[in-house]
């Protein structure tokens, strides 16, 4: 693993290269050799203690013990003269070394070598739990696509992926992935969206839907019409995100390596002084000897590296862990800030509900329902408002024969035509009232939108259009309510405030409030803060990216979202599931307190050793085994928060 990463500095990591280096490491078996035969060699040099009086001269075993340092301990060495050099004198490469040399200058051959076979195991430990949190992002990186089928002018040319333009289209054979963001021009495709979005049920698309890169066509030949450059793809932006989030700290893992860099030489000093300062209380009593092997203990358990590796490691989990759910946290200090968050506040279309209009109710007044549903989908099928679509849609009139003649759009009304022999009406209560058509209905306490439509000038009945609620938003909120951490869930909308009522009573969601504007967004945001809240606010669309920014934790849902909104979130939900948002602080909690846990245990053990050293009741063996213990353990923890399962 890379010096600075052990360090806690900003890394930027090429995954897929450095996975594979680390497979082909593996694979060799040398770096994991070396370590394996020292130990035989050392268990074998242990026993000159039984057969030094009757075989061998003194000199036989510090040959002995000091071939085999140099094989396991080299490397190490190499380094700390490098640093040494450099000025860098507190750091874990010298510490060791010196520790280590002074344990052959005391005649401890067998601890000295020892300890540095521990520590180089225990580094081949950090280093594979780190290439573990690796190869779980990796996956990411696996599912760019490197040639893609462009149809040009009646051919098919294979192309790679970045030079598609544009408004070009792109052809997807089954079991391939989609290269290319875009519109489906086939008429339907059954696509499996578990790289994006961590769900594996397959999601089928119809005419005009779009798809983005990394999803699998399951079914048949689909084409597709490009909307996005290969750069700009969402599957981009994901891996980007990803990549990117490494290389941003959280305030723990600044702290602990600041405390590292201050600890350290507190901890070289006061080996020196465990040498030097008794001298004057003990005079001839004195044996430097005792105090000097001491000292080596203090060296030995003062080295951070089990508090430098594993709280970086623990981030990474987090992150690599929050990826697979379809979470993308920019940054470890988001984790951080997402454990404060006291309040979420959400926007309602998009984010709660789909954003898209569907068909909620028919009714028809002395008229078949079904005649009247197709009636009015034949004549909206000639406008392209969002309501006349999902009228369209909810109707699937592609195999009808009708067919609507002198159609009229009227502004702020709606529709006329002839469709046979009937004449239809279909829009608001103007549109009938222009055309002196009585109607019995009670609209004023009704919050979704509805068409009223007229048959040959006599009412027919009416659709209800509606923005549906999102599958899991129930279950959202629900889950939001149930963290300790969590006291209040707020929704904002631009919505008639009846509607926002109606949606909040459903959900269960605390404060509720309509009718804003994006700016009366933000005002209301910076109310909570102002009440001292920490606040994460969920949008998607480009008015919600200033209130994202001004959040604590600005969070947007990526899948459908807008490019503004993703661009100035700390966290983007891929899924577009609202449910996420517990599980992304779910997340959160579990990887700080992981790595508290681990701050805890290392600083634990370490200043009960460093005492007990001090005194004279630890020895050199016992500080290896409690640096490398709870070096190892520290690990381990850490690399338990990828194994965790969370649910909403």
């Amino acid at each position: 693993m890379s010096e600075a990463c052990k360090e806690g500095t900003a890394c930027a990591i090429d995954f897929a290269k450095e996975t594979q280096e680390s497979k082909k490491s593996f694979s060799i078996n040398k770096d994991y050799l070396i370590p394996i035969i020292s130990l035989l060699f050392l268990l074998l040099g242990i026993g000159f203690d039984f057969f030094e009086a009757a075989f061998f001269k003194a000199p036989i075993p510090l040959i002995w013990f000091g071939i085999i340092y140099i094989l396991v301990g080299g490397a190490v060495m190499l380094k700390a003269a490098k640093l040494l050099v450099k000025g860098d004198i507190y750091n874990e490469f010298v510490l060791m070394t010196v520790a280590t040399i002074g344990a052959f200058l005391i005649g401890s051959y067998e601890e000295g070598v020892a300890v540095m076979l521990f520590y180089v195991v225990g580094e081949l430990f950090q280093e594979a739990a780190v290439n573990k949190a690796k190869r779980s992002i990796e996956a990411l990186l696996k599912v760019q696509v490197e040639e893609v089928t462009v149809l040009e002018n009646g051919n098919a040319i294979i192309k790679h992926p970045s030079e598609v333009q544009v408004g070009q289209i792109i052809q997807t054979k089954p079991g391939e992935k989609i290269a290319l963001d875009g519109d489906l021009i086939s008429n339907d495709a059954v696509l499996n969206t578990a790289t994006l979005t961590g769900e594996s049920t397959p999601d089928t698309k119809i005419k005009g839907d779009k798809v983005l890169a990394g999803m699998v066509n399951l079914n048949k030949v689909i084409e597709i019409e490009v909307t996005s450059k290969f750069e700009d793809t969402k599957l981009s932006k994901i891996l980007k995100l990803v990549q990117e989030a490494v290389g941003r700290k959280a305030k723990t893992q600044l702290l602990v390596s600041r405390l590292a860099k201050i600890y350290t030489p507190i901890v070289f000093w006061l080996a020196i002084g465990l040498v030097v300062i008794p001298y004057f209380f003990h005079g001839d009593a004195y044996v430097f000897q005792n105090w000097f092997q001491r000292a080596l203990i203090f060296l030995v358990i003062s080295c951070p590296c089990a508090l430098v590796i594993s709280i970086p490691l623990g981030y990474f989990g987090g992150i690599g862990a929050a990826s697979h759910h379809g979470i993308l946290f920019k940054g470890a200090n988001f984790i951080d800030l997402m454990t404060k968050v006291d309040t979420v506040v959400m926007d309602k279309t998009g984010t709660l509900t789909k954003g898209v209009f569907e068909v909620q109710e028919i009714a028809a007044v002395n008229f078949g329902k079904e005649l009247l549903l197709e009636l009015t989908a034949v004549l909206e099928a000639n406008s392209t408002h969002p309501i006349a679509g999902a009228i369209v849609k909810y109707a699937n009139i592609g195999n009808t024969a009708l067919k609507a003649t002198n159609v009229e759009e009227i502004s702020g009304h709606g529709m006329k035509g002839q469709i046979g022999e009937y004449e239809v009406l279909a829009g608001n209560t103007k549109l009938l009232e222009k055309f002196e058509i009585p109607y019995d209905l009670e609209l004023n306490s009704n919050s979704e939108t509805i068409v009223l439509i007229a048959i040959n000038k006599k009412y027919a009945g009416y659709i209800t259009i509606a923005d549906t609620l999102k599958e899991d938003a129930k279950k959202a909120i629900v889950a939001l309510h149930s963290l300790k951490n969590i006291t209040k869930v707020v929704m904002l909308s631009g919505d008639k405030q009846v509607v926002v009522d109606k949606i909040a009573k459903q959900l269960g969601i605390d404060i509720a409030i309509g009718e804003l504007l994006p700016e009366d967004k933000i005002t209301e945001v910076e109310k909570l803060k102002a009440a001292g809240r920490t606040i994460a606010f969920v949008g998607d669309g480009i008015n919600d990216a200033p209130v994202i920014t001004i959040a604590d934790v600005g969070m947007a849902m990526g899948g459908l979202g807008s490019d503004a909104a993703i661009d100035t979130a700390d966290v983007v939900i891929q899924t577009d599931q609202p449910s996420k948002i517990a599980i992304a602080i779910k997340i959160s909690n579990s990887t700080t307190q992981i790595i508290w846990q681990n701050i805890g245990l290392a600083l634990g053990v370490k200043l009960l050793v460093l005492i007990l050293g001090a005194f004279g009741m630890a020895t050199l063996w016992e500080a290896v085994i409690a640096d490398v213990g709870v070096a190892l353990l520290a690990i381990l923890n850490a690399v338990r928060i990828q194994r965790m399962e969370w649910k909403s």
